[in-house]
């Protein structure tokens, strides 16, 4: 535990333990050369020569310097808390005040993540009771929203979801099982076309419900397609506008990354504003993705809610879990988690974090600054030691005072 919490320390940080590394040598150096070198060399009083290297010593503790990150750190991130924003570490809020590009999920980031089943489409002999009852079966298990929407609505129907044997995920795509001792699959549009059961009729019905923005679960057996279930999520209303706002802030590009069709990614992609988007993505399509806009833009964000997004969330520089929604796997791989699932304290953050930067390079200016003051006049014989303890103590109040006021970062 301590290793992952000595990585995570801010880049500030670590500066500072490698400044102080070689700045406490040299000042011990000076103020040894200041009380020696006069008396022994230009016949000085050692008596005065002592008291300027004390005043040296006190004035260079780096009390100030030291503690000047880590207090304004972990104010950043306690006021980050207090406005439903978990950092998992100092590098990762200076890192969101760095943020080029941005790749965001689709479903349970840009949309809610609460679809609801639009339309039941069966084909060749099927009843919509059999194909709900279907993927019922198969979808029982699964977190994802699309087989959540899809039990929902059996339940509605009355259904009662029988199980199903010999369940097998198909890695991005859908699952196979059997029901009653007979196969069955069930899956997306890209799954139903390995199949090679499509025929002219069902693609123009999954190539309509996709260009009307449904995303489209097929259920097939193994002679043909059984039937098609369009499930519509809703575009988070905040959406369009934290996208806005966060090019405003500089953020140079926002990909959207999703797994679903072409036609659904458009919609929600216009929608959103967002640059660009890519679809039909299996999980390690999106770590690719990832690590095309890390090496374009370098300091890049991932955010997901979903397994299928971990992997991505993991590459990227930083990644961010929508708390709420988000599966466990997404919120444990993330360094940041918006607990309220809120995309507008996105841009917060990033304002959020600018400041703390701000605040940070104010505080080690100050100390720098007063300590290189003070030395000089030490060493001219201007200051005396209860000045050095008092200008000492005061950047230490002074740094710390500065730091709390991230503690009033409230939302803006």
């Amino acid at each position: 535990m301590v290793e992952e919490a000595q990585s995570r320390r801010a880049p500030s940080e670590q500066w500072v333990e490698r400044f102080a590394k070689y700045y406490t040598p040299a000042m011990m150096v000076l103020a040894a050369a200041v009380v020696v070198v006069p008396p022994l060399f230009f016949s000085a009083v050692w008596v005065e020569w002592v008291y300027r290297g004390l005043v040296i010593l006190v004035i260079a503790c780096p009390c100030a310097l030291v503690i000047s990150t880590p207090v304004s750190i972990v104010s950043g991130m306690t006021a980050a808390a207090r406005n439903g924003v978990l950092i998992k570490g100092g590098m990762y809020l200076e890192a969101a005040g760095r943020l080029r590009a941005l790749a965001l999920d689709k479903t349970g980031t840009l949309t809610y993540g609460h679809p609801e089943v639009q339309q039941v489409v069966p084909f060749n002999s099927h009843t919509p009771k059999e194909l709900l009852e279907r993927a019922a079966a198969m979808e029982a298990h699964s977190e994802h929203p699309l087989a959540r929407a899809i039990l929902r609505k059996a339940q509605d129907e009355g259904i009662v979801v029988s199980g199903a044997e010999e369940f097998q995920a198909i890695k991005g795509k859908g699952a196979e099982a059997k029901i009653d001792g007979k196969p069955f699959w069930i899956g997306s549009h890209r799954l139903m076309e390995e199949k090679g059961q499509e025929t002219a009729e069902v693609h123009d019905k999954a190539k309509e419900l996709e260009d009307a923005g449904h995303s489209v679960v097929a259920i097939g057996n193994a002679q043909h397609v059984c039937g098609l279930v369009s499930v519509a999520d809703g575009v988070r209303d905040n959406a369009s506008e934290a996208v806005r706002m966060i090019k405003r802030l500089g953020v140079r590009k926002v990909v959207m990354l999703t797994g679903d069709n072409k036609g659904t990614a458009n919609a929600v992609a216009k929608a959103a504003g967002v640059d660009e988007f890519q679809a039909e993505l299996l999980p390690e399509d999106k770590v690719e993705a990832a690590e095309s806009l890390v090496s374009r833009f370098g300091n890049v964000a991932m955010i997901g809610d979903g397994v299928n997004d971990a992997p991505a969330m993991a590459v990227a520089t930083f990644g961010i879990a929508m708390g709420a929604i988000g599966t466990d796997a997404a919120i444990e791989t993330a360094d940041i988690a918006l607990m309220s699932d809120d995309l507008s304290k996105l841009p917060w953050l990033i304002r959020h974090s600018r400041r703390t930067l701000k605040i940070i390079k104010q505080n080690i200016t100050f100390a720098l600054g007063l300590k290189l003051v003070f030395i000089a006049l030490a060493i001219f014989g201007k200051a005396s030691l209860w000045m050095a303890i008092a200008a000492d103590t005061g950047a230490s109040l002074l740094v710390i005072s500065n730091g709390l006021r991230l503690l009033g970062g409230r939302e803006q």
